[in-house]
């Protein structure tokens, strides 16, 4: 088998090769991807790939129908709305995912930004270097505040762990309940409701096109007077500029975004850039260095076991 890495995995070139080592020894070939790539380069290195390997990067139709013989995708990434899986279906290819790899990371970073809206730090810092003191700053505690979770998948059920050892209240609100979250005191509500008794609600749903602005203009309104907002998920489950505008008026106090309707770096007219208040990342809940070696080590795993005849970790491509 041809095995093609299409995108670097972010992780050190010895690590990559020890894990490409075994495929190797056992007669396969394997192409390692340590700077990235172009559509060009991309389409020529797919064309006689039996298994590739992505991680974040788009993959599309226009590279995906240059491979003559590819059967099998490992997405070194939980979510997989990069990847054109129509064309995956049409073309009989199978496809994993690396779910999981980054669980504890984006659960660390969310209770992180509610930390860090909660006591004004970015407001902090300036003020610090630019001579002054603490006096008008935010300052709020996050232990004994409503935080409600949209999504208790494991990283929305990660997040709740870590919010009980502050002393939050959890609500959540999700399509499938966990029969988790009875031991972790969660209680499950409404939508309506957890939008109007949060005081942070932090969203961990995947995107679809149910879920796509299900935070819309409408239901930000419900929202507390003062709540925050967090969202380490997928953009577009949020109207970007219904947001903007429920923070310039004033009604949110603040909100904390990891990800957008677009990949940074992002255009100059997204509204989230001027709104107030705001802690904007360029998409990092996923990325430490622990976590890009665990999905690599899983994107491995996948092929060992696909190579075996067994496939983990599937997604549906309908």
């Amino acid at each position: 088998m041809n095995i093609v890495m299409l995108e670097p995995l972010l992780v050190p070139r010895d690590f990559l090769f020890e894990l490409g080592g075994p495929l190797k020894m056992a007669g396969h070939t394997f192409i390692p991807c340590t700077a990235p790539l172009d559509v060009a380069e991309k389409k020529e290195r797919i064309q006689e790939a039996d298994i590739v390997i992505i991680g974040s990067s788009p993959l599309g139709a226009e590279v995906l129908r240059e491979a003559r013989r590819l059967a099998f995708i490992s997405v070194a990434f939980t979510g997989t709305d990069h990847l054109d899986k129509t064309t995956c279906r049409d073309m009989g290819i199978r496809v994993s995912n690396a779910s999981g790899y980054s669980t504890l990371d984006v659960a660390e970073l969310t209770v992180g930004m509610m930390i860090s809206l909660l006591r004004g730090m970015q407001a902090a810092d300036a003020r610090t270097r630019a001579g002054g003191t603490k006096e008008g700053l935010p300052a709020q505690r996050l232990h004994g505040k409503t935080v409600g979770i949209l999504g208790t998948g494991a990283i929305g059920l990660r997040v709740a762990e870590l919010l009980k050892a502050f002393g939050c209240r959890v609500i959540a609100h999700s399509r499938t309940q966990s029969a988790r979250t009875e031991n972790l005191g969660i209680t499950y509500v409404s939508l309506d409701t957890l939008l109007t008794e949060s005081d942070i609600l932090t969203l961990h749903t995947p995107l679809t096109e149910q879920t796509r602005h299900m935070i819309n203009r409408e239901r930000l309104a419900m929202m507390k007077q003062g709540a925050y907002l967090i969202n380490c998920a997928r953009g577009p489950v949020v109207d970007a500029a219904a947001l903007a505008d429920a923070l310039n008026s004033g009604h949110l106090a603040g909100a904390a975004i990891d990800v957008f309707d677009t990949e940074p770096p992002l255009p100059g007219d997204n509204p989230l850039l001027d709104a107030k208040n705001t802690l904007l990342t360029p998409h990092i809940a996923y990325y430490t260095a622990e976590s890009m070696k665990d999905r690599t080590i899983i994107a491995f795993d996948n092929i060992t076991k696909y190579l075996n005849g067994t496939i983990v970790r599937e997604i549906a491509l309908d």
